[in-house]
């Protein structure tokens, strides 16, 4: 499982890449729309790309209420927690 910082750092170098956001700006109080100019198309790209980073569907509904970076991280790590649980509470093959 990722730390938060880790999650921060691999969604901060997406935003760079995809979007050519200034790194300065990245801030984990940056709102994703008003602050960085993420509009709702984008939002899928990033969906879409953190898929492959993490290799964990991220629910459009969860998104929804996404509005900072903080919050993306927080998604992404709440998600890595929920299948950590689940797995180990599956039985053994």
């Amino acid at each position: 499982m990722d730390s938060k910082e880790d999650i921060h750092n691999r969604l901060k170098a997406v935003l760079v890449e995809l979007f050519e956001i200034e790194p300065a700006k990245i801030t984990p109080e940056a709102n994703l729309y008003q602050d960085l100019g993420i509009d709702s198309i984008d939002a899928i790209d990033l969906l879409l790309r953190l898929k492959e980073l993490t290799g964990r569907k991220i629910q459009p509904e969860t998104f929804k209420h996404v509005r900072t970076v903080a919050d993306v991280t927080e998604a992404i790590h709440a998600l890595q927690l929920s299948e950590a649980a689940a797995g180990s509470t599956a039985p053994p093959a």
